[in-house]
């Protein structure tokens, strides 16, 4: 059958054009029951069961569910329980959760590819009977909704019946749209919420009912605390006219009543301060903001507030550390503030983390404590509290209303138990959104077949390099070697040096579903004790690795190089290689120290190592930073992988000699693809952080007495490099740690959407640059790979590799799955720290960070740890413990009687882990030196004597933020090496 729709449409050029649109319908499409006798269905056609078992006690008999669009757009978490089963999605249905939620979209679909579920997809958009016109002046919302009914009126005759003994199967609609459901109902049809389902589905399944989305009404009698939100076409109107401004909602880490938003075209991002100027906004909203006048401006708060002290209420008082007004404050200090005024876009997501014990005895209402603090707490309804208080748990904001001091959710899913060395992984993986799952059969049938051999074709298309003297360096037990190197004299006097990098596209062809995987997850991620691999291992540690005395294919960087290090030419290729040994940092340092060998290996590390050093000597005279960060490596049991040892990384020589040749090897393929491809090569850019970024550390060096210059990236090198204290040899590493936290994010872009001269990286001081070095753990280096083979001729385009659009949007997926690995690393790291310290404790040497209002904040360079010291009480008082600590605001000090801390202050601190509170755990800092009468800890005989060399010494040469870390976390897994 064909119904067809025809329009008329005016031309640019004033003609008229017929447009005729054809629907065709038919009558032999399957309703997917087993019970069904009327439709032509083959045994593998059947999808719901004949005799569907019921979770309801109210809807006891035989019915299939039918689901209206909003059900799966907020009832998903439900929906994903494996009880909840023979359900009919409509097409409609589906396409309108395609177009408004793609990650609910991919939810639901991996939930009816799974057979057992028994969800039917019904195409009754093509289906005689269950077809409708929208009618004129009927909105797409409400013509889908009687698309809706109309499906379960056709279900519900179709399969009069039909059920077991005779009586009829029936249709259960689910809606949370009231007015859908009471159409509905007034139809015949049997309709009711998710809730009132779930209300009252059997008592097996009582559990259920915390999986509900509380999304209907409540509340709207209790006085509101929070001002209302615009409406959309207010928020639209006010930016129009400038009166509003948009941008990205950033939570402070430090302060819970504090965060700002980055508006586009404005260089500091606005600070909004205070409960109700934050008006529900979550960390990572697109919110619409209000500027208040100039007279209400403020200045960051000095107080550090990492959890709310008062009791969980829902009362909204004025935070004393807000109440100074603008006059009270020196006007330099003060920051442009706004208010937000409306919600643009939520980005929320599920949260880990704890519930808090309730004082009320039997209640189903629970405060739940995110463990990422730059989210609120938030209220849920659970009947399983007393299991749940000992997980960790995973829940839902469904909506915030004006009444609640919190946002409501739902549980989700337990974890596991609190401490548990696996739960909490899976925490930092989840918080982090870390794909980890199991790689899927459909992306393991792409990899290639063992036994796997080079054949002879695979000799003719390469260059053979199996003869010359090749070797990898890296970190003690890496199994993923991306990178060899090998140098050598040329007859000429010259030298060659060869950087050789894994083949991984090769084996990765673009778009199918290995690649698919691999642009989505992005990176590898490097945990303390594991590692989350961006490809299968198959390639990860054994075909693309480097390994030595074994045949593997690379992409070869040759340079001819004069003895100062000048490159006289580059060529680039395929080739196989045979690596002659696979060497750690320390191995290839002790060859190139010891006189006595001789081979052809120490002959190329020594050349290798000299050439590095002057190529490190030219990069910082043109400006390139060296910077630090506490970086530190546990040593891992082997059977428990509970960690057994803890320091600060050491870096050699060879650290650097690897990086030098990565980083020149990165910029000459920049080089090479972006004169090839001018308008769709993926490059690295490192923007030069603005003026306001170094406020901080030109105040911190200047209460030392240095001044440090940051109008360039040169001067800045420079005066950091002039920045010494003999009397504090720490000092010049904690001068870098804070430069280094003053950079912006290297980011990966197309270079067709930006000028020249924007593709700077200022870390480096580089005019061009991109990652080629890793493509084993970066998916960047794969399409790098791929542009630099088409330069060449060793492979062909494909259209995907050359769309601008396309690949804008993939570095935007790589920018961000890079910076979550960076986080989930950091907080294994934590975790970690928190395994070792237990059951321990350990005086050391410190120094202080930061001064603040009410706290001190510490380094300890042996660990590279930071930590807090509070010189308040609870609310903020100023006497704790009977000790009184002044704020110097103008100093930036605080003083007790005659001891005064300033920033780069030594100090010796006991560090101890806090158990009291089982479900967060924390690293504590005691005061030991100074001695603090009633706030030190009792200390006993304490020397004054200085952090152990090693240690000291162990100050990392920092790297830019294009650059990760030179060494491993654990003892047994590869962290990223420096320039890589």
């Amino acid at each position: 059958m064909l119904t067809n729709k025809v329009f008329m449409k005016k031309t640019k050029r004033g003609n008229i054009l017929k447009i005729v649109r054809e629907h065709y319908l038919r009558d032999d499409i399957w309703c997917g029951s087993g019970a069904c006798r009327k439709c032509p269905l083959s045994e593998n056609d059947i999808v719901l069961d004949g005799v569907p078992e019921s979770l309801s006690e109210q809807y006891a008999f035989p019915h299939y569910l039918l689901l209206d669009t909003n059900i799966i757009l907020y009832q998903m978490d439900l929906l994903e329980e494996s009880v909840v089963r023979n359900v009919i999605i409509l097409n409609t249905v589906l396409d309108e959760v395609k177009h408004r939620s793609a990650v609910m979209y991919k939810r639901l679909k991996a939930v009816i590819s799974n057979p057992s579920r028994k969800f039917y997809t019904f195409v009754n958009e093509h289906h005689k009977d269950t077809y409708v016109e929208r009618m004129p002046g009927e909105s797409a919302n409400d013509r889908n909704d009687r698309m809706i009914r109309m499906a379960a009126g056709w279900y519900e005759k179709h399969l009069k019946s039909t059920g077991p003994k005779g009586q009829s199967l029936r249709i259960v609609l689910l809606s949370d749209d009231v007015d859908n459901r009471n159409k509905a109902i007034d139809q015949g049809l049997i309709a009711c919420s998710a809730a009132d389902y779930i209300k009252t589905a059997r008592s097996e399944y009582a559990n259920l009912l915390d999986k509900i989305s509380q999304r209907e009404g409540g509340g709207e009698t209790k006085e509101p605390l929070f001002p209302s939100h615009l409406t959309a076409s207010q928020i639209h109107q006010g930016i129009k006219n400038e009166s509003l401004l948009q941008g990205a909602f950033l939570a402070s880490r430090e302060n819970y009543l504090e965060g700002y938003v980055r508006v586009e075209g404005i260089e500091k991002p606005v600070l909004i301060q205070g409960r109700l100027n934050l008006n529900r906004a979550v960390d990572g909203d697109v919110v619409a903001i209000e500027m208040l006048p100039e007279r209400e401006w403020k200045a960051p708060s000095d107080v550090v507030l990492v959890d709310e002290q008062n009791d969980p209420g829902d009362l909204i008082e004025p935070d004393p550390s807000f109440s100074a007004s603008a006059s009270a404050v020196a006007k330099e200090l003060l920051e442009p503030t706004a208010k937000v005024v409306g919600i643009i876009k939520r980005k929320w997501r599920q949260y880990c983390g704890i519930l808090l014990p309730s004082h009320i005895q039997g209640t189903t209402r629970h405060i739940f404590v995110p463990a990422e603090r730059k989210i609120p707490r938030i209220r849920i309804e659970t009947r399983q509290a007393a299991t749940l208080l000992s997980q960790r748990i995973i829940v839902a904001i469904d909506q915030w209303p004006r009444h609640s001091r919190y946002p409501q959710g739902h549980f989700v899913r337990a974890l596991g138990p609190i401490g548990s060395k696996e739960t909490e992984n899976e925490v930092i993986l989840l918080e982090h959104d870390v794909p980890h799952n199991r790689f899927s059969e459909e992306v393991l049938a792409c990899l290639p077949q063992l036994p796997w051999t080079i054949t002879p074709e695979d000799l003719k298309r390469r260059v053979d390099l199996r003869d010359i003297t090749i070797c990898s360096v890296d970190p003690p037990g890496c199994t993923d070697i991306d990178d060899a190197l090998h140098a050598r004299r040329l007859p000429n006097g010259n030298i060659e040096v060869g950087v050789h990098i894994a083949d991984v596209s090769h084996f990765i062809r673009p778009c199918n579903a290995l690649d698919r995987e691999a642009a989505s997850r992005a990176t590898t991620v490097y945990l303390v004790d594991k590692r989350i691999d961006m490809v299968p291992e198959l390639l990860s540690s054994n075909l693309c690795s480097l390994r030595g005395g074994e045949e593997r294919f690379a992409f070869s960087c040759v340079w001819e190089l004069d003895d100062e290090a000048n490159v006289l030419h580059v060529k680039f290729h395929k080739s196989v290689i045979k690596s002659k040994e696979a060497l750690t940092y320390e191995q290839a340092q002790l060859i190139i120290d010891d006189r006595s060998q001789t081979n052809d290996v120490a002959v190329s590390l020594r050349l290798l190592n000299r050439l590095a050093k002057n190529l490190k000597r030219r990069r910082t005279e043109n400006g390139a930073l060296v910077l630090a960060s506490p970086e530190i490596r546990f040593h891992v049991d082997s059977e428990t992988h509970d960690p057994i040892d803890v320091k600060a990384k050491q870096l050699l020589d060879t650290n650097s000699m690897v990086e030098e040749f990565m980083l020149l090897a990165n910029v000459s393929v920049a080089e090479k693809i972006e004169s090839e491809f001018p308008e769709c090569a993926m490059l690295r850019r490192h923007p030069q952080p603005p003026q306001t970024n170094f406020e901080q550390l030109v105040k911190a060096a200047q209460h030392q007495g240095f001044k440090i210059i940051t109008t360039t990236g040169k001067e800045l090198a420079t005066s950091l490099d002039e920045a010494v204290n003999p009397t504090n040899p720490y000092l010049n590493t904690m001068l870098r740690i804070l430069a280094t936290r003053c950079m912006m994010q290297a980011v990966y872009f197309i270079s067709g959407t930006l000028q020249r001269e924007e593709f700077f990286h200022y870390g480096l001081a580089a005019p061009i640059y991109t990652h080629f070095t890793s493509p084993i753990r970066r998916y960047a280096d794969v399409i790098v790979h791929r542009l630099l083979a088409a330069c060449i001729g060793a492979d062909s385009t494909y259209p995907e590799l050359l769309d601008k659009k396309l690949n804008s949007n993939l570095c935007n997926n790589l920018n961000y799955r890079n910076r979550m690995a960076q986080y989930a690393g950091r907080a294994s790291v934590a975790l970690h720290t928190h395994l070792f310290f237990r059951n321990r404790s350990e005086d050391e040497q410190a120094f202080v960070l930061f001064v603040r209002k009410n706290a001190l904040q510490i380094l300890v360079p042996k660990y590279g740890f930071e930590g807090t010291i509070y010189v308040a009480g609870r609310d903020n008082q100023e006497i704790k413990n009977g000790v009184r600590f002044v704020y110097d605001e103008e100093q930036q000090t605080q003083r007790c009687g005659d001891v005064v801390f300033r920033a780069f202050d030594p100090v010796t601190v006991r560090l101890s882990l806090d158990s009291t509170n089982v479900q967060h755990e924390k690293l504590v800092f005691e005061l030991v030196r100074p001695y603090i009468a009633g706030f030190s800890v009792d200390t006993g005989d304490v020397k004054d004597e200085a952090a152990p060399a090693a240690a000291a010494a162990a100050a990392p040469v920092a790297e830019t933020p294009a650059k990760r870390k030179a060494d491993p976390t654990p003892s047994k897994t590869k962290k990223n090496k420096k320039g890589k």
